[in-house]
Order: C-alpha cells, then structure tokens, then sequence
C-alpha cells in the first residue's frame, strides 16, 4: 500500500478542485463539448473527481477501475452507436483515463486514447486545466470525427456540462 498516495486522497480538498475548475472552465468545457460533437455521432462527457474514498484507496482501486465505474454510473452504454466516450481526471493521483463504449472501442486503439491523456495530464501538470481539458476534447472530438462522421440528424444524446466528483 502506497501512503503517498493514501496522504494525497485524505488532503485533496474539493476547494482546489474548485479552483482548478472554476464555473467560467466548467462552461468552457461544456462548451467545447458541444463543438466536438457536433463533428461527429459520438458522445463525450467529461467528470473530474477531487479523491477516493479512503476504503476505495486501501482496497486498490485504480484511476482507471474508478473509469469505468464513473462510465457505468453515468450510463454512457446508452447512446445509440455505442460511441459514447468518458474523460475522467482523478486530480489526486494526477491520472487522467479515458473509457469509450464498444463502438469506439473497435475502431480507436488504447494508444491514441492514451495520447490523448497523456497530452492533458502535461497541461494539468503545468497547472494549465483549463487548456487541458479543451485540447483533450478536441483531440477526441477528431477521433470521433475520424471514425463516426455525423450522418442525418445529429441527435445530443448525453449532456455536455462536465460534472466535478
């Protein structure tokens, strides 16, 4: 067991997340939400969560475990081409996870979802959140794009506003 880790979950405050998104970020990212998936069928959502419980963080769970669990609670499964996307932050372990639905699944490989990561995890690193959180959808939105051009009506089947855990 990691007490780094423990020590980083038990004193990351939703104060700091707050102020890493503050509500004019949040509108930005709904915002850019919004604009990527107007250039395809897919769906993205975005959450960032301050900590795990410590019972999660004692048990192990992962960044990546606590994904998909979010991509479930939210029920992302639900859009109609099964394209629908999560990107998920966990600001205590500094980890950004990207799950996508079957559909999205087959088509993008697990590399360009980690680029993508990757790319924002450096900018939240920098303390730039606002500007990681755009680049990351946009580069999603053109995996998307890429793979689910829009075709007939485009229909918004999950909502845009990111969500803070």
């Amino acid at each position: 067991m990691d007490s780094r880790r423990i020590l980083r979950h038990l004193f990351a405050t939703r104060g700091a997340t707050r102020r890493r998104f503050p509500q004019a970020v949040l509108d930005s990212i709904g915002a850019a939400i919004a604009a990527a998936e107007q250039r395809s069928s897919g769906e993205i959502r975005f959450v960032a969560e301050t900590a795990l419980e410590l019972p999660d963080v004692w048990a192990g769970l992962s960044a990546r475990d606590r994904a998909v669990q979010t991509f479930s609670d939210l029920h992302m499964w639900n859009t109609e081409s099964r394209n629908g996307v999560l990107i998920y932050v966990l600001l205590a372990d500094h980890n950004v996870e990207i799950v996508a639905d079957r559909g999205a699944a087959q088509v993008v490989g697990q590399a360009d979802w980690e680029g993508v990561c990757r790319i924002m995890e450096n900018h939240f690193g920098g303390g730039r959140f606002s500007e990681g959180a755009i680049e990351g959808i946009a580069a999603v939105g053109d995996l998307l794009a890429r793979h689910f051009p829009v075709r007939g009506r485009n229909r918004d089947e999950l909502p845009n506003q990111p969500t803070l855990l």
